[in-house]
């Protein structure tokens, strides 16, 4: 297999993409697959985790953004989403210092409802600490679902209209962008699936009407600074023509 120095060195630095979204799947079957619980496979999963945002902060990508926790997750037995929670914090006191070190911005999107206040209150302190970085937009996709974003952002554009009647009339696929969690942020040029999955599961939907899709047989433990290259070189390879024809 080849280093990921190796396959850096293909890389074109002019066909970078600015945004990618990875939907890390496979923790559970990697941990059936070593016959162990399923949290060792999330453990070893947030190993993956690291090293993508260490390739991330290396090819100097300006928004990364990693779904996490979905808004059906809470379905999960309850020990697993308990064993989550615990791991979550203790993960992000572990990392953070290390991220605000690499000059990452680190934010969580998604919604609170469901989720421990006191728990999402310690995630938005800890994640303040890395607020004035400039380098790499780490996004942690929490308690998210696509959707759900969708009806906030139409909700807050409500409240607009509510004293501004025009706004409406004015609304744009633009407009509507700036009232979602990602607002600032350009859309992803990339989506990375692993384990092997051919759907979205409800991440980034409105975001991702142009992405280029890359599917990954690969578990997410065993997604490495490799594999993550791969995905890029495979961007790098396509021709996008966002509804258009190709140039002759």
């Amino acid at each position: 297999m080849a280093d990921h120095k190796e396959l850096l060195n293909l890389i074109d630095p002019h066909k970078m993409p600015k945004h990618i979204g990875i939907i890390m799947d496979g923790n559970g079957r990697w941990a059936k697959k070593h016959h162990r619980p399923r949290l060792f496979g999330h453990r070893a999963g947030a190993k993956a985790t690291r090293q993508a945002v260490e390739l991330a902060v290396e090819i100097k990508l300006p928004v990364l953004t990693m779904y996490a926790f979905s808004t059906e997750n809470w379905s999960r037995p309850a020990s697993e989403v308990t064993g989550l929670m615990k791991l979550l914090k203790e993960l992000l006191i572990k990392e953070i210092p290390d991220l605000d070190r690499q000059n990452v911005f680190l934010r969580f999107i998604g919604s609170p409802e469901n989720v421990d206040q006191a728990l999402w209150q310690e995630i938005q302190a800890m994640t303040a600490v890395t607020h004035g970085n400039t380098g790499l937009n780490l996004n942690i996709a929490f308690n998210y679902g696509g959707r759900q974003e969708i009806i906030e952002g139409i909700k807050k554009l409500f409240k607009t209209s509510e004293s501004n009647p025009e706004f409406i009339s004015k609304l744009s696929p633009d407009v509507l962008g700036r009232y979602l969690y990602t607002a600032g942020h350009p859309d992803p040029d990339l989506i990375i699936r692993t384990s092997g999955e051919f759907r979205l599961s409800n991440f980034l939907l409105w975001q991702s009407a142009y992405s280029e899709l890359y599917i990954s047989p690969v578990l997410w433990p065993d997604f490495d600074k490799s594999e993550f290259c791969k995905a890029i070189l495979d961007y790098q390879s396509r021709n996008r023509r966002f509804g258009g024809i190709e140039a002759t």
